[in-house]
């Protein structure tokens, strides 16, 4: 026993003597109780040595991290980390940020308001990876204690200069830096980050869909007060997404829940369920829970079978939503699949209780509504209606799986005719022309009715000319099917969805860095799904406006589909390895030798920012 701690005392040691970086680390000048002093810390390594940056985080190389520990301090805002240099790293197979002989960081420590002047040590803890081109030593930590002088006086600079995290939906984000910025800020990130992802077109089909369910909820379950069936619905909503999402990223990787959003086997199901409660409201038949449950629940049937129906709707809003992986739930996803839990799970938990709020509201009022006296005939009109618009959303998860599998049935004007059909009837349906089985007969139609029914008709109208070639609004195009062009890349099999026919676009990274070696011209990557709502409404919106066709012309466009298609899993991979992203749509620029020169992540309506962005290839 006493040999081997004798040889492994040995080896450490021998270690400590070997490994080329040295640190070393000062205060600066005297500073008073409660004011901040920033830690110099500073590297010596041989030349063809370095180490790794603590926010450019890639997978492989040990990220450093600086801590600072002693009485009386406390470490506080963001260490100002010099720009990391970046290069592919052939030994992790991917592209790393490190730095190299006298980097300096910068790190900040608070002095307690309550020390007394006098000499005040602290251990600056710098724990780290060196590698060289042949070999890395294992990550290692090395102390410097650094002394920092207390002098008299009142405390004057007692704030640190933190640049805010952005929230912008189109500005990026770096997930390291969130956290490092601290809880709170990290907290209020995710908060805004959920509250900017109802704002996204993927959100909008739910909206009639809690407000026909928890409509026919008020009528049914008399057992259930509305502000706990609304509470079980948005806690539902929070609790799936956030544990679902984590486990499909442990399970599945970081791009679990995009898979599981384009299954077509979970569009089918979404699609079935859809239709089957839309049956329901035109009055086809009554939702029962099996009778087997009803015996299992006894006196509890009631209440019981209304939280298990709540919570499947709450599942459901969860599937349907994982189509708005947003650039902020894409990294989170990523961390977990990478072995991270805390900030992970806390980041979708914050994230999913601002996108379950506005949902809470929406199944609380429409039970207040079934409540009310006198509010069969009119409550039945409003199911109905809402029943149509859960038919026209069904189509839009069958047309996913239509495209996923290839069949080419539902077409983009094939749905946009069907569409034109089911808003027409819902039109003639609140004029009275159409009577379903629990309607009371229309003597006469009051204005409200009329006027709706006019909004209808007239939207059936506009849907229509869009069958004959006239554009219609760019959010209406994100929820049909794309419009598939088999000609757009000469090398691939499969066709492109976007819609500017002017440009061909590769579908393979490969083709186009071909070309780009012919032509020089740097290549713009979209990231896309077939199921994506959100890359549809950016190519509907932003990719058509004028001054990005523009610049358009000035790259080879590639198109990697991730939920389908050719490659589509080796194109997973490559966006969450390459990029440290599994968000839909995301955009980079690469140049034709392979360098990262921009990155733009995802749904953005902001266009002078995605022009800026498309600039920084030019």
């Amino acid at each position: 026993m006493k040999t081997i701690l004798f040889t492994f005392l040995f080896l450490s040691n021998l270690y400590a003597q070997l490994n080329p970086l040295s640190v070393s680390a000062e205060s600066g000048s005297e500073i008073r109780a409660g004011e901040v002093a920033k830690i110099s810390v500073t590297l010596s390594m041989e030349e063809q040595w370095h180490i790794y940056s603590i926010y450019e985080i890639s997978d492989g190389p040990t990220p450093t991290n600086i801590a600072v520990v002693g009485e009386g301090i406390e470490q506080v805002g963001k260490i100002d980390e010099p720009e990391p240099i970046k290069k592919w790293d052939e030994g992790f197979d991917t592209y790393s940020y490190f730095h190299n002989n006298g980097t300096n960081f910068i790190v900040p420590v608070k002095m307690k308001s309550d020390l007394k002047p006098g000499t005040y040590t602290v251990t600056v803890d710098f724990y780290f990876q060196v590698c060289n081109e042949r070999l890395c030593y294992p990550p290692t930590t090395k102390s410097v204690i650094v002394p920092i002088q207390i002098i008299e006086g009142e405390a004057q600079n007692t704030a640190i200069e933190i640049e805010p995290v952005s929230i912008s939906d189109s500005d990026d984000i770096n997930l390291s830096e969130a956290i490092q910025e601290g809880f709170w800020s990290f907290i209020f990130l995710s908060l805004s980050m959920g509250f900017l992802a109802l704002l996204t077109p993927c959100v909008f089909p739910m909206i009639p869909i809690t407000v026909s369910f928890f409509t026919k909820q008020g009528e049914d379950e008399k057992g259930i007060s509305p502000i706990k069936q609304a509470t079980v619905y948005a806690l539902g909503i929070i609790f799936t997404f956030s544990v679902l999402g984590i486990l499909l990223a442990v399970l599945l990787g970081a791009s679990g829940a995009n898979q599981l959003a384009a299954n077509p086997w979970m569009n089918i199901f979404i699609g079935s369920l859809f239709t089957y409660f839309a049956l329901s409201l035109f009055g086809m038949y009554e939702i029962q829970i099996p009778t087997s449950l009803q015996n299992f629940t006894l006196q509890k049937e009631q209440t019981t079978s209304g939280y298990a129906a709540i919570l499947f709707m709450a599942l459901t809003f969860t599937l349907t939503s994982f189509t708005c992986t947003v650039q902020f739930v894409g990294l989170l996803l990523v961390a977990a699949s990478q072995g991270q839990w805390f900030w992970p799970v806390l980041g979708m938990a914050v994230f999913s209780t601002a996108f379950a709020t506005p949902f809470f509201f929406l199944a609380l009022f429409p039970q207040y509504l079934a409540r009310m006296p006198k509010s069969g005939g009119w409550l039945n009109s409003v199911k109905v209606i809402m029943g149509f618009l859960e038919l026209a959303a069904a189509f839009k998860f069958f047309s996913n799986t239509d495209l996923v599998w290839g069949w080419g049935f539902l077409t983009h004007s094939s749905v946009l005719a069907l569409w034109t059909v089911i808003f027409c009837f819902a039109g003639l349906y609140l004029l009275g022309k159409i009577q379903l089985p629990h309607d009371s007969k229309l003597e006469t139609i009051s204005v409200p009715r009329m006027l709706i029914s006019i909004v209808f008709l007239t939207f059936s109208l506009y849907l229509g000319t869009g069958l004959f070639g006239q554009k219609i609004h760019g959010l209406i195009e994100s929820y049909l099917p794309p419009i598939i062009h088999n000609n757009m890349s000469e090398s691939s099999n499969s066709g492109g969805t976007h819609s500017p026919e002017d440009f061909k676009w590769f579908m393979e990274l490969e083709d186009a860095f071909l070309a780009s070696a012919s032509n020089g011209k740097p290549l713009f990557v979209d990231f896309t799904g077939y199921t994506c709502t959100n890359c549809r409404w950016m190519e509907s919106n932003i990719f058509t406006l004028p001054e990005v066709q523009e610049k358009f012309e000035k790259f080879n466009l590639v198109s990697l589909y991730t939920d389908g298609g050719n490659n589509y899993r080796e194109k997973q991979k490559y966006e969450i390895e390459r990029f440290g992203t599994a968000a839909l749509p995301f955009y980079a620029i690469l140049s034709p030798n392979d360098e990262i020169i921009a990155t733009f992540p995802g749904l953005s309506r902001n266009k002078e920012k995605f022009v800026e962005f498309l600039d920084k290839g030019l």
